[in-house]
């Protein structure tokens, strides 16, 4: 008994501490899920069927850029990976040290998409290595994941040189091999990690903070966007936010 004890105090300990760095006040038990939003095509991008009484002024990011596909042939994550390892359809190619394909479970309810690789996934090849990495695993452990349980990707696959946005042309080329992933491994559940996530995978332009809190639908996945864990890094206030976003990708995650 004695030793069930400190275990339920060790784990109700690390529980409270996640919930600090997560910059919890209040854990919603019961929240009622927000109108799901079904984004209407537009070109090659999207229009974002928001409600009536908040409608940004959006217009699309994709409309007009060049668009490569990768092989349609390609039926499984290892062949993409492969196809991805030899990508040079952009100039990110040139000053890359390793392709940032993603990794996880190929079988994922969950997929999270991040936007770009930075030093220490370029290093490693692997995405979400560095300290927002680090800040993502506790995330996930609030909501009862393991990294192993959820896919993980970016919007590109190769380090933008000092960490900065995607460029349009380079979202344009590298997003097909996103689109392929998402194809192979059929999340139910996409959160977007992000406002480049967010913009490129809904093909919108809008304030962020009009899109988060939403839910909305990319092919067949509900897509919740949310803050970056970089950003929450910088900006702690912005966790609270983040920890609402994240209690409903449970809940979802949950019914599903």
């Amino acid at each position: 008994m004695k030793e069930s004890l400190q275990e339920i105090i060790k784990l109700t300990k690390e529980y409270l501490e996640t919930e600090r760095l997560l910059g919890t006040e209040v854990i919603y038990l019961e929240k009622e899920l927000p109108e799901i939003i079904k984004p209407e095509p537009v070109g090659q991008g999207f229009s974002l069927a928001q409600k009536e009484k908040s409608k940004p002024d959006t217009k699309s990011r994709s409309e007009g850029l060049p668009y490569s596909s990768p092989d349609i042939d390609i039926k499984n994550l290892d062949d993409l990976q492969g196809e991805v390892g030899k990508c040079t359809k952009c100039s990110l190619h040139k000053t890359r040290n390793n392709v940032v394909f993603g990794e996880g479970n190929p079988d994922a309810k969950l997929m999270l998409v991040g936007e770009a690789p930075g030093r220490e996934e370029d290093i490693q090849g692997k995405p979400f290595v560095g300290e927002a990495g680090k800040l993502l695993t506790k995330m996930l452990k609030a909501i009862n994941l393991k990294r192993e349980d959820v896919y993980i990707g970016n919007i590109l696959k190769c380090r933008p040189p000092h960490n900065r946005d995607p460029k349009p042309d380079e979202i344009a080329v590298c997003k097909p091999y996103l689109e392929k992933q998402i194809e192979l491994i059929k999340p139910e559940i996409i959160l977007a990690l992000g406002r480049h996530s967010a913009w490129t995978l809904l093909g919108i332009d809008a304030p962020f903070k009009a899109i988060r809190g939403n839910v909305y639908i990319f092919k067949q996945a509900k897509l919740i966007p949310t803050y970056h864990p970089a950003a929450l890094l910088y900006h702690p206030a912005w966790k609270k936010e983040a920890w609402i976003d994240l209690q409903l990708v449970q809940k979802l995650y949950e019914q599903s």
